[in-house]
């Protein structure tokens, strides 16, 4: 079996090739967006294994590629990891929005990660959830 994919999407170029490069070193084969519009033709072309999500982007931003993904039957069950700064309250207010426009189809990110992040937390939460071990 081939490597685990795993799409960044993040507006942030010094971020996005960071993030990747964790992934990267860390056996992964990673593909990267630079917006939410990108992030989901980018989904749809690759079938990723789990998307690495900022939430503050410009043009189509993460929370509402994560409302788009969630939506979609082929990407709906693809694992979703935040990695942004935006701090912890009003993240969960974002997902509670989000859990109320979806209604019974929400289903929370996989794992949240702050940043900057930390190249071990992301390791740990993508390892955790795509159940590698290393």
């Amino acid at each position: 079996m081939g490597k685990k994919k795993i799409l960044v999407v993040d507006d942030e170029m010094h971020l996005r090739i960071f993030i990747a490069t964790v992934y990267e070193t860390g056996g992964y084969e990673v593909f990267m967006a630079r917006d939410g519009a990108d992030g989901f033709a980018k989904a749809r072309e690759i079938r990723p294994d789990l998307v690495s999500l900022d939430l503050m982007m410009p043009r189509e931003g993460g929370i509402q590629l994560f409302s788009r993904l969630r939506q979609d039957p082929d990407l709906q069950e693809v694992p979703v990891v935040i990695v942004s700064a935006i701090a912890g309250a009003t993240f969960a207010h974002s997902l509670h929005l989000l859990e109320m426009s979806l209604g019974a189809d929400y289903r929370a990110p996989e794992a949240y990660v702050e940043k900057p992040p930390r190249p071990e937390a992301l390791l740990a939460a993508v390892d955790q959830i795509l159940d590698i071990k290393r």
